[in-house]
C-alpha cells in the first residue's frame, strides 16, 4: 500500500501580538509549536521605522531561539491614495532591505484608501497605478508582495481583490488570504471568495470574526468559514505559511495586540481546526 506523505504546514505569527520584546516572542511561539514568525515590529517600532542596525539586531535574537521570518507586515499601501506614488515606493525600498536582513521573500502590503468622499471605484485607477508600481519595484528586488484584504481599502471584497491581480498581472504580487477581513465587509469568504481568488492564494492570515458585530474570535469560532477553506487549501495541496493573526484584545490602525493568554488560545482554536483536517502544524 502506497502511503501518502502528510499534509504539513509551517506555523507562524504576529510576534508583536504577543509582546513587543522579540525574545518574549520568539519563546511563546515556539512554545505553541511555530517554526517562523511574522515581523510587523519589535520594541515598539514598526518595520518601516527601524533604525539601521535594527533589523540585524533582531535577526541575531531570532536566529539564537531558532526561528525563522515568514513575511514582513509591512504597512505599505495602508494609506490614503493621494499621495503620490513615490511615497509608498520609496517606504518599500526601506523594507525591502529589512526583508532581505531577515531573510524572507514576503512583504504583506495593502491596496491603498479612498481620499475623503471617494468611492472605493472612484478611486480605482490610481489604485492599479500605484500597485503596479509597488509590484515592479518588488519584482526588481526578488520578493513577493502580498495584498491582505483589509476592510476600507480599495481591495477589501473578493471582487476588487481579483482585480488587483488580474491587472497588475505580476507575479511579485500576491494574496494574503484574512477569513475575518472579509466577513467585517459582510462576505462569506469562502463561499464567495475562495474560487475566485484561490489561483492568487499564497499565504493564509488566521483569523476569525462575527458578522453580525465585526469582533475578532479565534479560529472556527466566527462565522469566517475557516474549516471549509482549510478543507478546501488541503485538497488543492496547498503548503504555505499559516500565520496567526488573532487581534484578540485591542486592533490599531497598524496592527492589533492579543498578548501571550488570549495567542495561546488563538493558536489552540487553529490547531484544532487543523488537525481535524488532517493538517500539521510546524
Amino acid at each position: 500500500m502506497t502511503q501518502t506523505s502528510p499534509t504539513v504546514w509551517p506555523l507562524s505569527g504576529f510576534g508583536d501580538e504577543v509582546d513587543p520584546d522579540p525574545a518574549v516572542q520568539s519563546a511563546v511561539l515556539l512554545a505553541l509549536g511555530a517554526s517562523h514568525i511574522e515581523v510587523r515590529s519589535a520594541w515598539g517600532v514598526n518595520v518601516s521605522e527601524f533604525e539601521p542596525g535594527q533589523a540585524a539586531r533582531l535577526k541575531e535574537i531570532l536566529d539564537g531561539k531558532g526561528l525563522k521570518v515568514s513575511a514582513v507586515a509591512s504597512p505599505i499601501g495602508k494609506v490614503s491614495v493621494t499621495l503620490p506614488v513615490e511615497h509608498e515606493v520609496q517606504r518599500l525600498r526601506q523594507i525591502i532591505s529589512v526583508a532581505n536582513v531577515l531573510e524572507t521573500r514576503y512583504i504583506r502590503v495593502f491596496s491603498f484608501y479612498p481620499g475623503e468622499g471617494q468611492s472605493q471605484d472612484e478611486v480605482r485607477e490610481d489604485v492599479i497605478l500605484r500597485m503596479r508600481a509597488l509590484a515592479a519595484e518588488a519584482a526588481g528586488a526578488g520578493v513577493v508582495l502580498l495584498h491582505e484584504n483589509e476592510k476600507g481599502i480599495y481591495g477589501d471584497t473578493p471582487e476588487r481583490v481579483l482585480d488587483l491581480m488580474t491587472e497588475v498581472n505580476s507575479p511579485a504580487l500576491r494574496v494574503a488570504w484574512d477569513n475575518a477581513n472579509f466577513v467585517q465587509v459582510g462576505v462569506k469568504p469562502y463561499t464567495e471568495g475562495y474560487a475566485l481568488l484561490r489561483p492568487y492564494l499564497e499565504y493564509l492570515q488566521v483569523k476569525d470574526a462575527l458578522l453580525a458585530s465585526g469582533e475578532v474570535v479565534p479560529a472556527g469560532q466566527g462565522d469566517g468559514e475557516l474549516n471549509a477553506t482549510i478543507a478546501a487549501l488541503k485538497a488543492d495541496g496547498y503548503r504555505g505559511f499559516a500565520s496567526l493573526e488573532p487581534h484578540l484584545a485591542s486592533a490599531h490602525e497598524l496592527g492589533g495586540f492579543s498578548g501571550p493568554r488570549a495567542f495561546g488560545a488563538a493558536a489552540r482554536a487553529f490547531a484544532s481546526l487543523a488537525a481535524e483536517n488532517g493538517i500539521e502544524l510546524s
